[in-house]
């Protein structure tokens, strides 16, 4: 009888141990859902995108002024040069700034 009472004991604890782990299983961490939203997901993707996209629109902005700083300054430099070579006279006058180039020159008064 004895062994029918621990085998019955046993059979219970068994089965609470089984329903316990099955809840467990069944669980879902906290926002898994959110998580798995697939268009949550995408959408946040795409915001990311989108933020990129226009950061690196703004540094080719950037670059292209530059490009045209550089381009203007060495243009201006090596006709004067050649002006200079040519006749001891006064330099021509710089050619106009281009808009572009405006922003990267400010700290040479121009």
């Amino acid at each position: 009888m004895l062994t029918a009472l621990a085998a019955l004991g046993v059979a219970g604890v068994t089965a609470i141990g089984a329903v316990v782990s099955a809840v467990v299983g069944r669980r879902q961490p906290r926002r898994q859902s959110r998580r798995d939203d697939f268009t949550t997901v995408t959408d946040r993707q795409d915001k990311e995108i989108e933020r990129l996209d226009k950061r690196i629109n703004q540094q080719d902005a950037r670059i292209f002024g530059q490009s045209s700083a550089i381009t203007y300054l060495s243009t201006g430099y090596r006709s004067l040069l050649v002006f200079v070579r040519a006749a001891g006279l006064q330099p021509p006058p710089a050619p106009p700034v281009p808009d572009e180039a405006k922003p990267f020159l400010h700290d040479i008064g121009v």
